[in-house]
């Protein structure tokens, strides 16, 4: 498809980036914590550190590494919430050439261990409350070093108090035992006596194995490589260096930084930027992300629309200062139309869509950050990206035209780690990217995402995209949350069905099916509606419409 989006382009942004700049994430790392090595890089339950601390304490956890034996290419699992270790043992890995390998706090014992022996990891860093979970399965897997920490154990002389709280009167630590392991400011004490060796990286060394398909199958691990991640930084810098000013802003990080969007958006775009990270170790905790706001200038937020959603319905938020923001963006699942125009109204900056996937590191498309009106659209493809519109048999459809998304440029993985068929499948020989995702290109360039392809529900031979479905239903005032899933159905092989979480206690089906016989064509309101508490969502946040799906077979 011809590059049309270029023609929309904000002023300012290239066509294309030079991927070249850093040799290495390393690289960058090495290049920002130097130019703003005294200004503060995070800030974690009252906690600063200065970039100038993080290189330390990172180049410590990397010679500690090496001091076990890790080698370039080796693979380091980090299973940390947002605490001030996970950024320094994150470049500590990179800095020793290992490949990360980002774990879900949350994991069954099932599901870690098949991560870490899919990986292959020998080492790992863990958050005392989830090593219960490491113990149970840790003699199946490859994990020879781990490195055990608390919530408290970076924060100084509070982090007893918070350690005490969170083991004593909260209880959130189940027992464990894991003979050999140390703690991390051990670890670090280690390293600097043994002294850190420099460890020569290119962008095509692995940086991070990111898992992903876990909600579909057997998570894969995506390869991202040095040159790949380097690249989608490069392409997201581009577009926000108009707005964004080095060395003065202040992001607010309640993505799990384990989670590709938070870790590239927020953790290393902001790197760059010099910017200070505020970290929130519970996003599910309003009212506390909400305290931790009060404190600070935040200049910028990533979120989804559960997040954002949240936010809106909890009073004390509407009360904050927003005269220094600049940027909100949404990804990870769609924005619905009703929370960015409420956003929009509370905060006084919009809701910017964007688009991506953990095989492209993750950043395909974004919309300009200066868009005040809410389109639907995830934005223009990224410099250097090339997005192309196919039918099933491959064919490029022309613009306007529904099919699936394929993608290429520098920042699409290398592949799927020790999984040459399932990497053959995604890919076209010219090597775009199969998505799995559904949307079209319209005449300026903007990409629309429609849903993913295997979430479309077939009612009577007609396409029903359930982003469609929730979009009307959340328009409802009665309504918090919303998701829409395919079942049976004996006359139309399969029929609507939704899944709301109440605002108002009094709303009824009826009332819902009435709304959506309104605005939607007959074929495409829900024929069943499910009040629920809550909807099962994954770490990030995003609804689980396969979750619920399940329990209707």
């Amino acid at each position: 498809m011809e590059r049309i989006w270029l023609a929309s382009y904000p002023a300012g942004v290239p066509a294309d980036i030079d991927a070249t700049r850093f040799a290495s994430l390393a690289d960058l790392f090495v290049q920002s914590c130097d130019r703003f090595r005294t200004q503060t890089a995070y800030l974690s339950m009252g906690k600063a550190m200065s970039y100038g601390e993080l290189a330390d304490a990172a180049h410590a956890f990397a010679a500690w590494l090496q001091a076990q034996g890790v080698a370039k290419g080796d693979r380091v699992a980090l299973m940390l919430p947002n605490v001030l270790q996970y950024p320094v043992a994150l470049f500590g890995a990179l800095l020793a050439g290992a490949v990360v390998v980002n774990c879900n706090p949350l994991y069954t014992p099932r599901e870690l261990e098949h991560q870490l022996k899919d990986a292959g990891a020998e080492t790992i860093v863990i958050l005392e409350n989830f090593a219960a979970t490491l113990q149970a399965v840790i003699d199946k897997t490859t994990i020879r070093h781990v490195v055990v920490t608390s919530i408290g154990e970076m924060l100084g002389c509070k982090g007893m108090l918070v350690d005490f709280v969170v083991r004593r009167l909260k209880k959130l630590v189940p027992r464990w035992h894991l003979p050999g392991a140390v703690d991390f400011r051990s670890a670090l004490a280690q390293g600097r006596r043994h002294g850190f060796a420099h460890v020569p990286l290119g962008h095509d060394d692995l940086a991070f194995l990111q898992y992903t398909g876990g909600t579909t199958g057997i998570a894969k691990g995506a390869m991202l490589t040095h040159g790949n991640v380097c690249a989608n930084i490069m392409q997201a810098h581009a577009w926000v260096r108009q707005t964004l000013a080095e060395g003065k802003e202040c992001i607010l990080t309640a993505l799990p930084l384990y989670h590709i969007f938070a870790l590239t958006a927020n953790c290393l775009v902001f790197l760059m930027l010099g910017a200070r990270n505020l970290l929130i170790a519970n996003p599910r905790d309003i009212p506390r992300l909400v305290k931790e706001w009060e404190k600070y200038p935040v200049s910028a937020i990533t979120g989804v629309n559960t997040l954002f959603n949240a936010l809106l319905n909890h009073e004390r938020f509407h009360r904050l200062d927003f005269s220094t923001m600049k940027v909100a963006l949404g990804g990870g699942m769609a924005v619905l139309a009703a929370t960015a125009e409420r956003w929009r109204k509370a905060v006084g900056v919009p809701l910017i869509q964007a688009y991506g996937l953990t095989e492209a590191s993750p950043a395909v498309a974004v919309n300009p950050l200066d868009a005040q009106a809410f389109t639907g659209s995830v934005g223009l493809p990224l410099p250097s990206t090339e997005i192309s519109i196919r039918a099933d048999d491959g064919r490029e459809l022309p613009v306007g035209e529904v099919g699936e998304i394929c993608v290429r440029g520098p920042q699409v993985m290398k592949g799927y780690w020790r999984h040459p068929e399932e990497t053959a499948a995604v890919f076209y020989p010219e090597g775009f990217l199969r998505t799995g995702d559904l949307g079209y290109v319209d005449g300026q360039g903007y990409l629309y995402l429609v849903d993913r392809k295997k979430d479309t529900i077939l009612v009577s031979g007609f396409n029903v995209y359930p982003n469609e479905v929730e979009e009307v239903v959340a328009q409802h005032p009665g309504v918090l949350e919303v998701a829409a899933i395919g079942v049976p159905d004996e006359h139309s092989g399969e029929a609507v069905k939704i899944f709301v979480v109440r605002k108002d206690p009094n709303l009824t089906a009826e009332a819902l099916i009435a709304h959506c016989k309104a605005l939607l064509t007959g074929y495409k309101v829900p024929k069943h509606v499910e009040f629920r508490a809550e909807l099962p969502k994954t770490n990030i946040g995003k609804v689980l419409r396969r979750a619920l799906k399940a329990r209707q077979e």
